[in-house]
């Protein structure tokens, strides 16, 4: 079993502070973090995450007792740097202080070579060494879907961000892009994810899409629960064709990682934790959307 914090809310500071609290692990004590946010460009939330997020998710790892938090990301096709000075990283940064790393500009030894066994990478893909030798890795993703082949873009798609750049050209040419992106998760373990759904793309994305207010965070330690009822609440709030056909483990991203050990088998995997009575509501409806 694997728990899902489910939290109702319209703010983006109560919902990190209660996701953690209905968790109640503290993965991060006197650990170096890497943060993985999702800063694919600087369109404005939920295209990129929220930086009241960002800053109240930084600022609640520092109480936990993180001994250092580094954020390391990658935009694409957006120019990362630009990326960060246009959605106020740095400024963050310099106000909260945590360490940046501009996945884009670090050289190529920077990066290992990962070849998964029955990979769908020709000839594997370069991941960055930061997260491959992370003592703790923290993530944050959005809920949306993705125009460009992904199909949606939740947690298992954030991991993208860690693979060099010149590996890009491969994997959106390629038909078999949602389990690639799958297998980029086998590599490596989150020991927490947030999404941030207080808005969500439910067409459209990842730069632009269909907004829906949707009021919800969702917290965990499993990318397949974290997407799995990603996926739900995008059939709640009314999605895709794409999106809405078929079982939800049974959406390549998800059944790929499966397949890889990545996580949760199945919906009866999921404890959910609500913070309130809307909350529970919106359970039932998620269950119903997984039992489907």
């Amino acid at each position: 079993m694997t728990k899902v914090a489910i939290v109702s809310t319209n703010d983006h500071a109560y919902g990190v502070n209660k996701s953690l609290e209905l968790l109640g692990i503290n993965p991060v004590k006197g650990k170096d973090v890497v943060f993985k946010p999702n800063f694919n460009t600087a369109d404005p939330f939920p295209a990129s995450s929220s930086m009241e997020t960002i800053k109240q998710f930084i600022i609640k790892l520092k109480e936990m007792g993180a001994k250092s938090i580094t954020v390391a990301e990658r935009s694409g096709p957006a120019k990362t740097s630009k990326t960060f000075e246009k959605l106020g990283l740095n400024a963050l940064a310099n106000e909260i202080d945590f360490k940046i790393v501009n996945l884009e500009e670090i050289p190529k030894d920077e990066y290992v070579l990962k070849q998964p066994e029955g990979s769908h990478w020709k000839e594997g893909f370069l991941f960055a060494k930061i997260y491959d030798d992370a003592e703790c890795i923290i993530e944050t993703c959005c809920l949306k879907t993705h125009t460009f082949g992904g199909h949606f873009t939740l947690s298992l798609k954030n991991a993208v961000g860690i693979v060099k750049k010149k590996n890009m050209r491969e994997l959106h040419a390629s038909k078999e892009q949602r389990k690639m992106i799958a297998e980029i998760n086998s590599v490596y373990n989150a020991d927490l994810i947030i999404m941030d759904g207080l808005a969500a793309f439910v067409d459209g994305g990842p730069m632009q899409g269909t907004r829906v207010e949707s009021n919800i965070f969702v917290a965990g330690t499993d990318k397949i629960a974290i997407d799995a009822v990603g996926v739900a609440i995008l059939r709640i709030l009314g999605t895709t064709p794409e999106v809405s056909k078929g079982s939800i483990f049974e959406q390549e991203q998800i059944k790929r990682a499966i397949e890889l050990g990545v996580g949760i088998k199945s919906p009866d995997d999921i404890e959910f934790i609500p913070d309130s009575e809307e909350a529970k509501k919106i359970i039932i409806q998620i269950k119903n959307k997984l039992g489907e």
